[in-house]
């Protein structure tokens, strides 16, 4: 069965990007009623410490070096994870701006998920090489300021150029990104930002 991965980033059941992701699912679901949603949600999920024997494995890994057993069970976590995630066809990832960033437990999945021989490898002669297959990933991204129009009260988006990278270096490039924000403020434009976003998101799910 084709399968579709939602990352759900943000602790608020009532967040921007919570809101944002149920639209789009609603419509996934209704165009592609024969598809698996599996959903990740980074708050409940169990994941490793990154820090001691899963780090320790990291290295033994990239030195070519065999487990130990606790590092073996370790990396087993982490293998899990990041098959979870391999073998989805369609990523969508929901996720909140938090200090010009992502939050802490969206960059603790990646740093765990980003394993040698996991999503990427190392050439000596041609350098870090990504061993995900690209498919279509959404990042639906709430952030306080309005950075599609520049009113972004002068803050700077890490987040959307970090996200871009890493799933990059995975082999992840088919990437869109749907900014819903501004999130704060006034009201009347924070509904107009929610209504153009959940607009959009509605529509991409029909194709997605």
């Amino acid at each position: 069965m084709a399968k579709l991965l939602h990352l759900s980033c943000s602790p608020r059941a009532e967040s921007e990007s919570n809101a944002g992701a149920s639209v789009f699912l609603d419509s996934f679901r209704k165009a592609r009623p024969d598809w698996d949603v599996d959903i990740v949600d980074i708050w409940r999920e169990r994941m490793p410490e990154f820090t001691g024997p899963l780090i320790e494995a990291k290295y033994a890994r990239m030195n070519a070096q065999a487990f130990n057993e606790a590092q073996r069970d370790s990396f087993a976590e982490a293998e899990r994870m990041a098959v979870r995630f391999a073998l989805a066809d369609r990523v969508l990832i929901s996720t909140p701006m938090w200090n010009f960033g992502i939050p802490y437990k969206l960059k603790q999945w990646f740093d765990i998920i980003v394993q040698p021989g996991l999503t990427f490898r190392f050439d000596p002669s041609l350098g870090y090489l990504p061993l995900l297959k690209d498919r279509p990933t959404l990042v639906i991204l709430a952030s306080g300021s309005d950075f599609s129009t520049g009113m972004n009260r002068g803050r700077i988006d890490m987040a959307t150029p970090y996200l871009r990278e890493i799933l990059r270096f995975v082999g992840i490039r088919n990437v869109s990104f749907v900014p819903v924000g501004p999130t704060t403020g006034p009201q009347q434009p924070i509904e107009a930002a929610r209504e153009r976003a959940h607009y959009r998101l509605a529509a991409l799910a029909a194709t997605f």
